[in-house]
């Protein structure tokens, strides 16, 4: 059965994601339109739009445009059904490589919320000492 196909414009809306940055998705061959109008617009699958959410996941993490597009290879590799077991084993070593940067990467980011929030409420505790009023969280 055949996916239907979404205009850029859907898809940004659907990903939250920009026009300009989708665009440049494509020219980093992160994520390429499955296919094209008649009129030339670009024409993106649902797995498409799946592809681009995997990719805005990545982003926070700092992974470069090549570790993405490694990532990305890896999960297509192993998405195939002929491989011998020594390249699936192998592909399998490289996605938990993957696994554990990205865990060292989210622990990073915890410890920058961690300390912000440590910030944020000594700010507050500045403002009660200098206001004596009590200032409410938003």
């Amino acid at each position: 059965m055949e996916q239907p196909m979404h205009q850029i414009g859907e898809v940004a809306d659907a990903v939250d994601l920009s026009l300009r940055t989708i665009r440049y998705y494509e020219e980093a061959e992160l994520v390429l339109p499955s296919g094209r109008s008649a009129g030339g617009f670009r024409l993106y699958t649902d797995s498409d739009i799946e592809r681009l959410r995997l990719v805005k996941q990545m982003k926070p993490l700092d992974l470069t445009i090549e570790e993405m597009r490694d990532l990305l290879s890896v999960r297509d590799q192993l998405a195939t059904e002929k491989l011998s077991r020594r390249a699936r084993d192998g592909l399998i070593e490289r996605l938990t490589m993957f696994a554990e940067l990205t865990d060292e990467r989210c622990q990073r980011l915890r410890d920058q919320l961690a300390a912000g929030e440590a910030l944020s409420a000594t700010l507050r505790d500045e403002v009660v000492l200098a206001t004596g009023k009590v200032q409410h969280r938003r």
